[in-house]
């Protein structure tokens, strides 16, 4: 807690910022207005239709420029250790894992290799734009540009209804490349500042070390934090153990030089992997609340503070003789151009190499049965019982990952809103502050501004035209008969598996040696209503609690749903079901276990 009040920008104090209790009530008025300002843009920007980010930017930049708001600056420590880590978690932990796994070479593709050559592809250009500037500066800088922010992309995306597939891809892609980019930006600067001695083979080492110790710290957090928090009953604690986990990764990954942020969403992904089949359905639903409201202020807090740091960056330039502001603008409408081109050229021939892949999945699917339809002509044993078990696991996970990319396969009209989805945001505008000051990297002020200008006129130029090029495209989204179709469809599975158990109701409720045959036919009618409701919205005490039918109905019931949720969990870990389809069913076994829970505590 002190790290983050010394962070905070209260008062200048000799090598950093000192925390000064006299202006607290300046800064709690802050916060109230900024949360203020954040819900009611977030409001009226529903109404017509746009992002949110676009407004609050605006908004920033209007404000900051009121008659006596003095020049507002935020640190980018706080940004990068504070605000980042928890922004990063919320979206891991939302973000299905079998789309991740699904798209993983896409998403890598678009957040490792692309913005290792975007960092590099920029660097040079700046480094021959400007006389002063050494190469790793420019390096560093490309890296602060290289990284887009998915926040607007997928807020417009899903308003207009994008195809599940491409959010994935544009969520995954906004995860992952903020690890590339820290990661190069950390190595460039301390090559730029003398720090790094060494080739290539070095430079690779650190990058190579940074990721697989932060892959490591994040699965280790993920696993021992949902282990703990799978133990406690009371959903406060779990949900309190749970603002700490983002922290707990970051922390540790960053005092050994690895990337703290790869770490965060790496636990992010694996709670998120993990959450259905680990945690109560209450600990569940706190979760989602808590999270989407910290994600919410966050993100758009950011933004905000986007808009407020504008004017004292074009100060700081104006107070630098070395360049001009007329040339720095300049500068960044140059960059921003160069990062769109090279985004175009990059996500053309990976559109071609998506459809090869798809040719290749089935071709692997084909091999792997006709492999299966062979190994059940031998003798069969346990280790063999084991083996084909196994096989036909892989061989239905490997034919829904198939059917899923028939499904929501990438054409060229999903490449260009790929290509054009690239807006810059959090990641870039906190980084670029955190370029040194020093003998060896001139322009700084200039290229903290080329960087805002970059984040800045990405998110209004494309942002803004995001909406129209979509229509304009005439992309199909999500078609909700179909989901609707689909859903009752899993809905009438989970009912076969979870009636299994009334087969023998004395055996799902303890203590009960025979159970009216009434109150079984009120729980298998609960699981066909459910289903015949789902296929009609597709077209258009004191007494012991085994003597009381209406709790004996609730625990038949909990028997049924606890049931059908691990056959869910079977199913979502194959990818039979579109993630949606099996979040939407996952939601209606929480409410009625919600509904049935309270009266059935006592077992």
């Amino acid at each position: 807690m002190e790290a983050v009040l010394h962070d905070l920008p209260l008062s200048r104090a000799a090598g950093g910022f000192a925390f000064d209790v006299h202006q607290l009530p300046v800064y709690e008025v802050a916060a109230v207005v900024g949360i203020a300002v954040i819900v009611g843009v977030a409001a009226f920007s529903r109404r017509l239709g746009i992002a949110a980010p676009i407004f609050l930017v605006l908004v920033g930049v209007g404000l900051s420029y009121l008659p006596g708001l003095p020049p507002f600056e935020v640190p980018s420590e706080f940004v990068l250790d504070v605000l980042l880590p928890p922004i990063l978690y919320a979206a891991a932990v939302k973000l299905p894992f079998v789309d991740f796994r699904r798209n993983i070479g896409t998403i890598l593709s678009l957040s490792v290799v692309l913005v290792v050559v975007t960092a590099f592809g920029t660097g040079f250009v700046l480094f021959h734009v400007l006389p002063a500037l050494i190469l790793p500066a420019g390096i560093a800088l490309g890296a602060v540009l290289s990284p887009p922010d998915a926040v607007a992309a997928t807020a417009v995306g899903r308003r207009l209804g994008l195809p599940p597939r491409i959010l994935s891809v544009l969520e995954g892609e906004g995860l992952v490349n903020d690890a590339t980019a820290l990661v190069l930006l950390t190595t460039a600067v301390t090559l730029a500042t003398g720090g790094q001695k060494g080739g290539v083979l070095a430079i690779s080492g650190v990058f190579v070390y940074a990721v697989a110790v932060a892959v490591l710290i994040g699965l280790v957090v993920g696993i021992v934090t949902v282990a703990i928090r799978s133990r406690l009953e009371d959903p406060v604690l779990a949900t309190a153990i749970s603002l700490a986990v983002p922290f707990l990764a970051f922390a540790p990954a960053m005092v050994i030089h690895a990337s703290g942020v790869l770490a965060v969403v790496v636990a992010g992904l694996y709670t998120g992997y993990a959450n259905p089949g680990s945690f109560s359905v209450v600990t569940r639903t706190s979760d989602r609340i808590n999270w989407n409201t910290i994600q919410f202020l966050l993100e758009n807090a950011v933004f905000l503070l986007v808009g407020l740091q504008i004017r004292a960056l074009v100060e700081d330039v104006n107070a630098d003789p070395s360049l001009s502001l007329g040339a720095t603008i300049g500068l960044g409408l140059l960059a921003t151009a160069l990062l769109i081109a090279l985004r175009f050229l990059w996500v053309g021939p990976l559109v071609l190499l998506l459809r090869l892949r798809e040719q290749r999945a089935e071709a692997r699917a084909l091999h792997l049965l006709l492999y299966l339809q062979r190994e059940l002509t031998q003798p069969t044993h346990g280790r063999m019982r084991r083996r084909i078990t196994l096989l036909r696991r892989r061989y239905a996970r490997r034919r829904a990952d198939l059917e899923q990319l028939r499904d929501q396969s990438i054409d060229w009209r999903s490449g260009v809103i790929l290509g054009w989805s690239g807006m810059r945001g959090v990641v870039t505008l906190a980084a670029a502050q955190s370029i040194p000051a020093n003998e060896h990297i001139q322009y700084r002020p200039q290229l903290v501004l080329i960087a805002f200008i970059v984040a800045v006129v990405s998110l209004l130029l494309q942002g803004a035209t995001l909406p129209a090029l979509i229509r304009a495209l005439r992309i199909r989204g999500v078609d909700e008969a179909a989901d609707q179709r689909q859903l009752a469809s899993l809905l009438d599975e989970l009912s076969f598996h979870g009636l299994a158990v009334l087969d023998d109701p004395a055996s799902a409720v303890d203590g009960a040696s025979e159970i009216d045959p009434e109150i079984v036919e009120r729980a298998r009618q609960a699981s066909y209503l459910r289903a015949e409701a789902a296929w009609e919205r597709s077209h258009g005490a004191d007494q012991p609690l085994a003597a009381t039918p209406h709790r004996l109905f609730r625990r038949l019931r909990l028997a049924v749903v606890d049931a059908e949720r691990e056959h869910l969990l079977e199913l979502r870990r194959q990818g039979v079901y579109p993630a949606r389809i099996e979040d939407r069913a996952q939601a209606l076994l929480d409410l009625e276990e919600t509904r049935l829970r309270p009266a059935a505590t006592d077992h």
